[in-house]
């Protein structure tokens, strides 16, 4: 009977072992989207126990401990963090089936080598010794990355951000390049006129430039955008519920930005003319700057109100949202083509009802000019699971180019988070070892080791120029 997670987990033909072991596990790791923190990854941080660097800021977790009736005081409450641990620990048992699961015993195998299952009568002694390795030296927060063999972190940052903790590993000549991702989304969030507001402030402070008309507040985001990429940025991020692509007039988007200067509230046509005419403007900078555009779309967010007052954004009250995608994707991605000021891009979808949606839309817009120009990304948060990922390398071999697909990211917070590569690895791994043992594919194994070696750090290593990054201090 086969072993949980032994060396073949995932693996169920011999082609499928051979693909993983020879050519996908030895390969880097490009990790071009996460939210990693760069000031724990300057510092070289060590974590204090297993809690602090499992559990605090996991929302997949807290989801989870929440759904088998664990208080939220256990979650991101005053609860200590043993305490936190071991309501985790019971919790594990239940989410079987849950990637969660996997992803559990991974981490443990992989930066441990714990190959005991978490439950609560392991759950102390895993405990105390995972938390006596990660206070050594050889388990600081670099030491975990070169582990997994990370080759390169893009992390997600505001307009903002001075980026002292970039410049600082720069400095430092850190082997492994952390590159900042340009986030602009609350720079478009007028739907909140007063935290808008307050970050036209900071980004006076900032920029050194006043904001007090629509086109000086586009002076000042566009000095941060070039600021963005003299430190090394070459990729920029938007989360957004749907793409916007109304029609406006720059007449309207300055009497807009005016009218919430001045205290108004905008309606919601208003706010969705300027949300596409922000979106534009940015596409153009990334366009002009070589940067590569990523779309996350379909979440629908904070939608517990009451413990969205109580803890804020980002602590697990999100969820798939039904939003319609289609048509304000074409109209917004013809508008830069028509242009000639489309950049490359990565779509990525929420819903996996827009799979098909976002497979043939990147189809559109290939335009000869660069191999996978438009790309659909990588499934996504709620799909970034077994069937998940299976659909989207389905989906997308049917209606594009599995072979020029730009591979994982890890989308995560957490350091311990690298052997979700190993999992995508696995079952990419698998999809095409079992159609080569059923005689689907040829048993080329240069042919078909070649395109995964490609996806799992080729193609993205391309796409994204790395070798040319030559970051300005």
């Amino acid at each position: 009977m086969t072993k949980f997670l032994d060396e073949h987990f995932l693996l169920s033909t011999p082609s499928a072992r051979q693909l993983f072991h020879e050519y996908a596990a030895p390969m880097p790791i490009l990790d071009y989207h996460c939210h990693l923190p760069p000031e724990l990854i300057a510092k070289d941080h060590r974590f204090e126990n297993l809690t602090q660097i499992w559990l605090y800021g996991d929302h997949y977790k807290w989801r989870a401990m929440r759904t088998n009736g664990v208080d939220e005081s256990y979650c991101t409450g005053a609860k200590s963090d043993a305490e936190k641990f071991e309501k985790w620990a019971e919790t594990v048992p239940y989410t079987l089936r849950n990637p969660l699961y996997h992803w559990t015993h991974l981490e443990l195998q992989r930066y441990f080598n714990i190959r005991e299952v978490l439950n609560p009568r392991t759950a102390a002694g895993i405990y105390r010794e995972c938390s006596d390795l990660l206070q050594t030296p050889a388990f600081s927060v670099r030491n975990l990355l070169r582990r997994m063999k990370v080759a390169l972190i893009c992390t997600t940052d505001d307009p903002l951000d001075s980026l002292e903790y970039h410049r600082q590993l720069k400095e430092e000549a850190f082997e492994i390049p952390v590159l900042p991702a340009f986030r602009p989304d609350r720079a478009m969030n007028i739907s909140d006129p007063e935290t808008f507001r307050n970050y036209l402030g900071k980004l006076e402070e900032v920029s050194g430039m006043a904001v007090n008309t629509f086109d000086s507040f586009l002076s000042a985001l566009k000095s941060r955008h070039d600021y963005f990429v003299r430190n090394g940025c070459r990729v920029s991020d938007h989360g957004l519920e749907e793409m916007y692509a109304e029609d406006f007039t720059e007449s309207e988007i300055r009497a807009i930005y005016m009218k919430v200067l001045r205290g108004g509230k905008p309606d919601l046509p208003e706010g969705r003319k300027f949300k596409s005419a922000m979106l534009l403007h940015f596409a153009h900078w990334d366009w002009e700057n070589g940067l590569v555009q990523q779309y996350h779309l379909g979440a629908l967010r904070n939608n517990n109100t009451r413990m969205m007052r109580l803890q804020g954004a980002d602590a697990g009250w999100d969820s798939i949202g039904d939003f319609p995608q289609a048509a304000g994707l074409a109209r917004f991605l013809d508008r830069l083509d028509r242009d000639n000021r489309l950049a490359k891009t990565i779509l990525y979808n929420l819903n996996p009802a827009d799979n098909e949606v976002m497979a043939t839309m990147a189809g559109n817009f290939n335009d000869g000019s660069v191999a996978g120009k438009v790309q659909w990304g990588a499934a996504w948060w709620f799909l970034d699971q077994k069937d998940g990922m299976e659909k989207q390398l389905n989906t997308l071999s049917n209606m594009g180019l599995l072979s020029r697909f730009v591979g994982m990211l890890t989308d995560s917070r957490s350091f311990l988070s690298y052997p979700r590569h190993e999992y995508f690895r696995r079952i990419l791994c698998n999809l095409f070892g079992k159609e080569m043992a059923a005689g689907e594919l040829p048993a080329d194994m240069e042919l078909v080791g070649g395109i995964v070696k490609n996806i799992c750090y080729h193609n993205a290593n391309q796409y994204f120029n790395w070798d040319s990054v030559d970051v300005t201090l």
